[in-house]
């Protein structure tokens, strides 16, 4: 790899730092406002820790597309899927702020991140649609542990990503353990 390349990819790096304080629409158990880079983290760690679970997929190829499939957020932020409409396709707007974002990269190296993001995005791969189904669940349970403030819609959670989380068994029965949580919390408020 040459200096140019490596120039450029220190380029991007620097440009995916704000995902460290891009923040969601989920607390940590504190009380602060999660992170992107910090949701990205725990998705990372629960394809780590089912890696055996799923013998025939690419554990490798899977934590790519973890790693990749929220770094637009570090243009634009996120949009909180009880904040979006029909008026704005966050995909569309994820995808081009990826392509800013991966502008500097050696092309090769943006193709491989765009192709990983697209994967992930249309769920092509068996690897994409568990990520789809981690990512989720990682939401979910994030909105179990954290201190949300008084009018979090705990509601919303029991029925939001169903599509994805019902990918196989596995995904079913950590949804069916979440969604006792959510539910104790909902019956709180």
């Amino acid at each position: 790899m040459n200096i140019k390349d490596l120039s450029d990819i220190l380029e991007f790096l620097r440009a995916s730092e704000p995902l460290k304080s891009t923040l969601r629409s989920g607390f940590t158990a504190s009380g602060r406002p999660e992170s992107t880079a910090e949701h990205t983290w725990r998705l990372c760690l629960m394809a780590l820790l089912l890696e055996d679970e799923y013998p025939d997929l690419d554990i490798l190829k899977l934590m790519k597309i973890c790693i990749v499939h929220d770094l637009g957020e570090a243009i634009n932020g996120d949009i909180p899927a009880v904040d979006q409409t029909t008026d704005t396709n966050k995909n569309v707007e994820e995808r081009r702020d990826l392509e800013q974002l991966s502008a500097s990269l050696p092309d090769a190296l943006k193709n491989k991140v765009m192709d990983l993001w697209d994967d992930y995005d249309q769920g092509n791969s068996e690897e994409a649609r568990l990520a789809k189904a981690l990512d989720k669940l990682e939401t979910l349970l994030q909105h179990t542990q954290g201190d949300n403030p008084d009018h979090f819609d705990y509601g919303f959670n029991l029925t939001y990503g169903k599509k994805q989380t019902d990918y196989d068994d596995l995904t079913r029965g950590i949804r069916t353990l979440i969604d006792r949580d959510t539910a104790k919390l909902d019956e709180r408020k």
